[in-house]
């Protein structure tokens, strides 16, 4: 069987095709041995005449030759399908390993990619009281702040501008922008009154 047309690129299935292939001269070959051994177990080298020279009557000639020219072609194409076989192997493991060097290229650069366009934090949260306006919305320990309201790194100046975008928002949702474990996540907080001190906790 020769190289799958049209240039494309060997598949699991064509291995599979070839190594049917492979199967069935192995069951030929075997066929014709048997054929030979059916003739007084003639194989691949006894002679075919005897002792005066004279074909030998107790076989069938034609049979054997043509066993035997049968064998070493088949012998030949056994050969030739174990090469493809092999390089369809090599071809399947050097494009799963090119695959492999690709995916994990493009999940490096992804994570580069993102590194870079994350933006700079200028506060970090360092605790959140349950139960408490900061804890309902979903704010954990350790999240750095890249916006809180209207506040980012641009234009932040100390906590005072957090508290007075605070102030101003009661019982109104303000949209958070935090950085947690590598990525940006959204926070939607509404600082209100309750039992605890502060609007957020």
């Amino acid at each position: 069987m020769a190289e799958p047309s049209g240039g494309r690129p060997v598949t699991v299935s064509d291995v599979q095709q070839l190594v049917r292939r492979k199967d069935e001269i192995e069951a030929q070959i075997k066929a014709c041995y048997e054929l030979l051994e059916g003739q007084k177990g003639v194989g691949m080298h006894e002679p075919l005449v005897d002792a005066e020279g004279f074909p030998r009557a107790d076989i069938d000639l034609y049979q054997v030759r043509t066993a035997r020219h049968n064998i070493i072609c088949l012998q030949n194409d056994h050969k030739a399908v174990m090469k493809q076989v092999e390089e369809a192997l090599h071809k399947l493991h050097a494009r799963e390993k090119e695959k492999r060097a690709k995916d994990e290229a493009e999940a490096l650069a992804e994570a580069m990619s993102q590194n870079q366009s994350l933006p700079q934090a200028f506060a970090k949260v360092n605790a959140v009281t349950p139960g408490s306006p900061a804890s309902v919305s979903g704010l954990q320990v350790d999240d750095e702040i890249v916006e809180f309201g209207s506040v980012n790194v641009n234009n932040f100046q100390n906590l005072q501008n957090i508290a007075t975008v605070v102030q101003h928002s009661e019982g109104r949702p303000l949209s958070v922008t935090v950085i947690r474990g590598g990525r940006r996540v959204h926070v939607g907080l509404t600082p209100k009154r309750w039992a605890g001190k502060g609007l957020l906790g």
